[in-house]
């Protein structure tokens, strides 16, 4: 059975302003396990972003509790935090005059301490992150010079070399043209299983995340969260209700197991 690695009680996320607290999302309960792939998806200005910045501890709970690894994420020095929580943001990293073995190394540095100098295990380690992403003919290329997929997976080996049992993505796939974007998905999924990972992105690719991930997240900001596996939320009816709102409607096959999701507009 598949541990869980993150469990989340009456969560509200949002802001605190000098005299007033905005709320995004409220009441969030969930277990996120390891293991497996969990996609959140959800319209812009839904709080996506929010509640990933509030679960990798960039922002604290309004409201709730969030537990990771058996502790409450907030008794977490930040030391601790490196070591536990690996991060991918959405924006592109402007390195130059870096090779790209230079760059997952700096997923070490909660290990090396201050001068950063990699030691035979680290080198093992990111060798190691490499090979499980399938990137090594790109090791000693300069960063500018990679595509903006390869650049990607090179992002996702650095938070592999961070070793770290939870890693969190926001849009991983965002500007990617579309056979990058199913890699990028079909890399994340394979990893959960043969890392034993807690994988937890965000992404607007609707069709690519009920295909590959294990659980969806759909955030509305008037219902909520809804989670469950693609098939739970195609049968209880929750994708339909979910999307006709913004003008979508799904005819939803389940062919061998899979899903096959044919959207049409609405009119």
């Amino acid at each position: 059975m598949k541990q869980p690695t993150i469990q989340i009680e009456s969560l509200s996320t949002g802001y605190r302003g000098k005299n007033n607290v905005t709320v995004v999302a409220r009441d969030i309960n969930a277990t996120i396990h390891g293991g497996e792939l969990t996609c959140l998806l959800g319209p812009n200005g839904a709080g996506k972003s929010t509640l990933l910045r509030t679960l990798s501890a960039f922002l604290p709970p309004v409201e709730g509790t969030i537990t990771i690894m058996g502790r409450n994420l907030k008794d977490y020095s930040d030391k601790e935090l490196a070591k536990t929580i690996g991060v991918v943001l959405t924006e592109k990293t402007d390195l130059r005059n870096m090779t790209v073995e230079d760059l997952i190394g700096l997923g070490r540095s909660p290990y090396t301490g201050f001068w950063g100098t990699l030691h035979e295990d680290d080198r093992r380690v990111v060798a190691q992150a490499i090979e499980m992403v399938g990137i090594e003919p790109l090791k000693d290329r300069m960063i500018q010079t990679l595509s903006d997929g390869e650049r990607q997976k090179v992002m996702i080996a650095k938070a592999l070399a961070q070793q770290t049992p939870v890693i969190f993505l926001d849009e991983p796939t965002a500007f990617l043209d579309f056979p990058s974007k199913v890699e990028i998905m079909q890399l994340l999924h394979t990893l959960s299983r043969t890392t034993g990972k807690t994988i937890f992105l965000s992404t607007h690719d609707l069709e690519l995340a009920l295909q590959i991930a294990d659980t969806i997240w759909l955030m509305d900001k008037e219902k909520g969260v809804m989670i469950g596996t693609p098939q739970q939320l195609a049968g209880n009816g929750s994708l339909n209700d979910f999307f006709s709102q913004r003008g979508i409607e799904f005819n939803i096959h389940d062919v061998d197991g899979s899903l096959c999701i044919i959207p049409k507009l609405t009119h």
